[in-house]
């Protein structure tokens, strides 16, 4: 039990769940792979290209990676093996990828989840590209259709030339550009030892296709060196086969056809003892035969020039090989490229050192340099002012609030014949001007010393006791100018009270007002250090610019974090204190109107 509390709290720690490949890159994001349909493939195939979708749906770092793509790694499951890759296109404008990566069967074979990372984000980075190494040996040719190359290019290690290509360049296709076939045109691939047909080892010919309306009775692909020949066709939409040697040939129909305008992918197999043709994966034609031909001579796709038969559709996506592939892989081709795949699904990015990329803040304060610490050290002493200001306020005003209401419940109970029973002759601490806010709060408490209501009392009883102490006083009674001056004296002392309990709300609205100036001002040298950096290096990479633009408005938080609190706290301080000051004016009229009652003349 024990153990499988430790197994399940390990796992939600990111930090040890996966390790980070390499800390020179800075960001990541994770691809997994559903290889369900490759369990039935062959021990013999080494690899299997996978295609990755980036768009702004599952991928939002376009302007984090560099504009050469030089910065971009793909790692396996165990955040360890590189894994070969190359990127067919790539537009940042439209937000929009196509990238080949090479999955080791092994991997894809694997129990649990297969998990591609994308790891990018360092601008010294050099290329990683290997378009030949994301293609097993036995992959003899691979066209993706660029349309800024003027001939098809292959992409493999063998580098099939194209003899002609009379067709024209979409940029728009299943998967970045295609090679569009309306009604004319060709692509011809000169015969080679690479191309000939050899049932001993294998053949595997895909690719996608998009028939228009008009493509119903037109061939797609022959090939044959005038002895044997073999065609895939479109008849009235259906898929056919054709071969045969000499004048004997051999026709074999699927059943359904292809709907227009739609993609389909399309595989022709041929094994030592079979032939099968393959529509998305599942197989529409399949024949058994024994004895069958090797054939060469060129390969032509868009039709029959000789029959004056040319194709009408889309194609994209050309792959040859040197063996027979499985159904299974096929399969996965076809669910892993189509336009609506969920072969391939995209997790969270992630940044290094950001817990699972739910925190940036390392990386921030990382970047932020001399200029934008010395702004948030002198941000942090006045942080730290404020709120030791509004902490010991707090206590001082409610231990002053705690004191206030004791002398008054006392003084309540007092009568006009003993109105200065509570008063003590020879209490120095009731004078503000010789106690200390620490001495009121920490001091003793006997007889309300921290109360500024019973600090008015003693003033007012002291300055009556002192006119009738006065010879020229008789009689126990006080004239009316004397009470007004007992009542301007205490007025005085309320300024001082007032004065006293305002005490440091200076430095509450000095962080209130002059934190987001600083944090403004940190920010502002932080970006214009930025700039000047860009300037003088002349790296306008957004991977470059994005942490030191973060680091600097780091100081701006840091103003608003001073601010914030202090805003808060000097309001309800402030408000507590109107109410006191309220409740000693109050009280001044009260306690000279008690008085000149009793010692009125």
């Amino acid at each position: 039990m024990r153990s499988a509390l430790l197994i399940m709290f390990l796992s939600m720690l990111p930090g040890l769940a996966s390790a980070w490949w390499n800390e020179d890159w800075s960001y990541r994001v994770g691809y997994t792979v559903d290889t369900s349909a490759l369990a039935d493939v062959d021990a013999e195939t080494v690899s299997v290209p996978v295609l990755i979708r980036l768009h702004s749906g599952n991928f939002e770092d376009f302007f984090l990676v560099k504009e050469d793509l030089s910065d971009l790694r793909f790692i396996g499951s165990d955040d360890k093996t590189p894994l070969k890759f190359h990127v067919e296109s790539f537009d940042l404008l439209n937000q929009l990828a196509f990238i080949w990566v090479n999955l080791p069967v092994q991997i894809a074979q694997a129990m649990g989840p297969k998990k591609i990372w994308m790891y990018y984000g360092n601008s010294e980075s050099m290329g990683g590209q290997d378009a030949a190494g994301t293609y097993g040996a036995d992959t003899m040719a691979v066209f993706h259709f660029d349309a800024a190359n003027p001939a098809p290019v292959d992409q493999t290690a063998y580098q099939t030339p194209v003899a002609e290509f009379t067709a024209e360049f979409t940029e728009s296709s299943l998967i970045a550009g295609g090679a569009r076939f309306a009604g004319s045109g060709v692509m011809v691939i000169p015969q080679s030892q690479a191309l000939t047909l050899d049932p001993a080892t294998g053949y595997t010919l895909s690719f996608w296709i998009k028939p228009t309306a008009a493509a119903q009775d037109h061939g797609v692909l022959n090939q044959g060196d005038g002895n044997s020949a073999l065609a895939v066709s479109l008849a009235q939409g259906i898929p056919t086969l054709t071969w045969g040697t000499g004048g004997e040939q051999t026709e074999v129909r699927a059943t359904n056809a292809l709907a227009p305008d739609q993609w389909h992918n399309l595989a022709l197999v041929v094994a030592a003892d079979s032939i099968a043709l393959l529509v998305n994966g599942e197989s529409v034609v399949q024949e058994s035969i024994a004895g069958f031909p090797a054939f060469a001579g060129d390969l032509t796709l868009g039709g029959d020039p000789a029959a004056e038969q040319y194709l009408s559709a889309d194609l994209d996506e050309l792959i040859i090989e040197r063996n027979a592939r499985s159904q299974g892989e096929l399969r996965f081709r076809s669910q892993s490229q189509g336009m609506m795949s969920t072969i391939v699904t995209a997790g969270q990015g992630e940044q290094l050192g950001s817990a699972g990329g739910e925190s940036y803040f390392v990386t921030i304060f990382q970047s932020t340099g001399t200029e934008g610490w010395t702004v948030i050290v002198l941000l942090t002493i006045m942080a730290v002012i404020s709120w030791g200001v509004m902490v010991f306020k707090a206590f001082f005003i409610n231990r002053v609030k705690k004191d206030n209401n004791a002398f008054m419940a006392e003084y309540r109970k007092l009568d006009a014949m003993h109105i200065a029973a509570l008063d003590r002759d020879d209490d120095d601490s009731a004078d503000v001007a010789s106690e200390s806010q620490a001495a009121s709060l920490f001091g003793k408490h006997d007889h309300f010393q921290s109360s500024p209501l019973y600090h008015i009392y003693h003033r007012g009883i002291s300055e009556t006791k002192h006119r009738l102490s006065d010879k020229r006083k008789s009689g126990g009674v006080l004239s009316d100018a004397s009470f007004n001056s007992i009542r301007s004296a205490l007025e005085a002392y309320v300024v001082r009270e007032i004065q006293s309990l305002n005490s440091n709300m200076v430095l509450l609205t000095i962080a209130v007002s002059g934190g987001p100036f600083l944090g403004l001002l940190g920010t502002v040298l932080g970006v214009m250090i930025t700039f000047a950096a860009i300037a003088s290096t002349g790296d306008v990479n957004v991977a470059a610019i994005a942490p030191g633009v973060a680091a600097a408005l780091l100081t701006t938080v840091a103003g608003l974090v001073v601010a914030i609190p202090a805003l808060f706290g000097y309001n309800w301080l402030a408000t507590r204190i109107k109410e006191m000051v309220a409740d000693m004016h109050m009280f001044t009229d009260e306690l000279v109107t008690k008085l000149a009652e009793h010692y009125c003349e």
